[in-house]
């Protein structure tokens, strides 16, 4: 009989197929985990043998066949081909038994009767769990174990390689020259237009005033500010802040308990490109901050990604009760926070000892990082599991110790790589009815149209009772292709091109957004856990600015690269062109 996964009706199973699980148990195929080679890296899976050795047919004894297929029963190679004469099929025919056999090259089920792919789930869970532990154990250790059929480790194959578009900001040719000056009307007077001439700053790049240890929201203001999505829709007058006070009765004295945050963004993003250079004030912003945040209202230092999420969640939580909207922040329709920022995170627990997978989605608004061990430390930490969570154990604990060089692109890659949760881990299976051991991965969903990255810098260790900041220096790329991150991309890998039926919708789930972003903003901190200064770096017009509370002053692209990075703005290159074509034009 069919069945239906995820709403499309599978074929009738393979009644070899089922002779032949009746005949073996309920797990045939779990002995043949042990006989299944990965090839890194994240590559197809692939029936282990030597690196000499070539599989050929058993009865013509040719190589260069179509397909080989190994016989389950009985191990002998045969070859097929479709339009031609299929030893594998007359194996079969000869011996009853012996008609289930297993692709050499890509280790996929196959019915030597039928003459077709078979799909059977504890196959599926053998051939992932091999790949899933090969990758945990060849990232974890250095040497690999032996395992039955083990080959000598064989070299990475390579990989495709991306064409990469270098950047380039847009110039206009003779014809564009003669038709901006006919026709274009500049937005800002003859004074101010003379002060942008003289100084060769960006229109809407002016200082902001330290308030008294507000350098935490100064940076973090900054980079939301010259954020292309976030700008425009305040520039474009889509959140008028006369309007929404007096739909909500403050002109009239009527005030509400908590100022609309999204109001003072809008007041800001006016005052900050009317024009005018001397440094803002942002007072109004700082207090309306505090009705929102009343336990981090003081004048005290404070964390610059907390500030980032309080402020979002702030004018997330205003827009919803004003508009009555309810939908998931993960959608990305709830309010203008989320439209940018919000992304989903995909987490895939898989039991270890049936193959069983539960999947959960989360919405988040950045990605927070762990720093990779320096050489010779742990492999994946557990705070890579979680956003929130806490690792302890990936770095030595004295203070203000560099334990080496990370880089964005590993800090995402241990992020996403598969770990083997410990036996204090031990989680609730659905299909074993018992607590088993797991493998867990985490996988971006669906990309933001802004991606912010926040790298852990300070650590609170409750065993040692004490506090530190990790000085260790990060690269990051000005350019940043996502696309091996999202979860389409590790399935793929993980999977190959077999069914596996409850990940039908990863293919399509980020297929309307680019992968390709570029960097804008750069956050970092200077100094110590308790007394240290926030600063931003801008990339404007493909010039970096440094936005050091009321300084700004030009800088060069080393300065930034050698800078500590505590918080990282990507935004997706399409909309970066624009944002820099529009800096041109002003």
């Amino acid at each position: 009989m069919s069945s239906k996964i995820n709403g499309h009706v599978s074929p009738q199973p393979c009644p070899h197929l089922l002779v032949f699980r009746s005949r073996n148990g309920p797990k045939p195929f779990r002995a043949l985990q042990d006989c299944i080679r990965v090839k890194p890296p994240g590559g197809r899976a692939a029936i282990r043998r030597e690196p000499t050795e070539v599989p050929r047919c058993g009865t013509c004894e040719e190589s260069s066949r179509s397909r080989l297929y190994a016989c389950v029963a009985c191990a002998a190679v045969f070859c097929h081909a479709p339009l031609l004469h299929s030893h594998a099929s007359d194996h079969s025919l000869s011996i009853p038994g012996h008609e289930i056999a297993v692709d050499v090259d890509r280790a996929e089920l196959f019915c030597c009767a039928c003459g077709d792919q078979v799909y059977d789930r504890d196959f599926d869970a053998a051939v992932v769990l091999a790949q899933t532990v090969n990758a945990t154990a060849t990232t974890s250790t250095s040497g690999s174990t032996a395992m039955q059929c083990s080959v000598a480790g064989s070299q990475p194959e390579n990989l495709r390689k991306r064409r990469r578009v270098d950047y380039r900001p847009w110039e206009p040719d003779s014809g564009e020259h003669i038709s901006r000056g006919n026709q274009s009307i500049p937005l800002l007077d003859a004074a101010n237009a003379s002060l942008v001439s003289s100084t060769q700053q960006p229109w809407g790049l002016r200082g902001l005033n330290n308030l008294g240890n507000t350098c935490f929201m100064n940076s973090i203001l900054q980079a939301l500010l010259h954020t292309p999505p976030l700008r425009n829709y305040f520039l474009g007058d889509r959140h008028n802040r006369y309007y929404c006070q007096q739909k909500n009765g403050a002109i009239n004295g009527t005030k509400n308990s908590r100022l609309c945050l999204a109001c003072d963004m809008d007041a800001l993003f006016s005052a900050v490109f009317s024009g005018d250079r001397t440094p803002y004030s942002p007072a109004k912003f700082l207090y309306s901050w505090w009705q929102h945040a009343a336990n981090l209202a003081s004048y005290e230092q404070q964390d610059a990604h907390e500030f980032f999420i309080s402020m979002l969640e702030g004018i997330h939580e205003k827009v919803e009760k004003d508009k009555r909207k309810f939908q998931s922040p993960g959608s990305g329709d709830c309010c203008i926070a989320h439209r940018v920022f919000s992304g989903i995170l995909r987490s895939d627990v898989m039991c270890m000892v049936c193959g069983f997978t539960s999947t959960t989605y989360d919405p988040c608004v950045d990605i927070s990082l762990d720093l990779e061990p320096n050489q010779g430390g742990s492999g994946k930490s557990s705070s890579a599991k979680s956003l929130n969570s806490f690792n302890v154990e990936a770095d030595c604990m004295r203070p203000n110790q560099n334990c080496g060089i990370s880089t964005l692109k590993g800090c995402l890659e241990r992020f996403t790589r598969a770990e083997k949760l410990g036996s204090d881990q031990k989680l609730f299976c659905q299909k074993c009815q018992v607590r088993q051991e797991s493998l867990k991965q985490m996988s971006i969903r669906k990309l933001p149209l802004v991606s912010c990255f926040h790298v852990k810098r300070f650590e609170h260790s409750s065993i040692r009772k004490m506090s530190r900041k990790v000085d260790r220096y990060l690269q990051f790329p000005f350019s940043l292709d996502m696309a091996p991150y999202l979860s389409s991309s590790i399935l793929r890998s993980r999977f190959g091109n077999r069914i596996f039926p409850f990940d039908g919708d990863e293919q399509d789930a980020s297929n309307d957004l680019s992968t390709e972003f570029e960097l804008f903003a750069v956050v970092t901190h200077s100094g110590r856990l308790d007394a240290g200064h926030y600063v931003t770096y801008l990339r404007l017009s493909n010039q970096w600015y440094k936005c050091d509370d009321a300084w700004i002053t030009q800088v060069n692209e080393s300065i930034v690269r050698a800078a500590q990075g505590y918080m990282m703005f990507y935004v997706q290159k399409v909309l970066y062109y624009k944002e820099s074509e529009n800096q041109g034009t002003s």
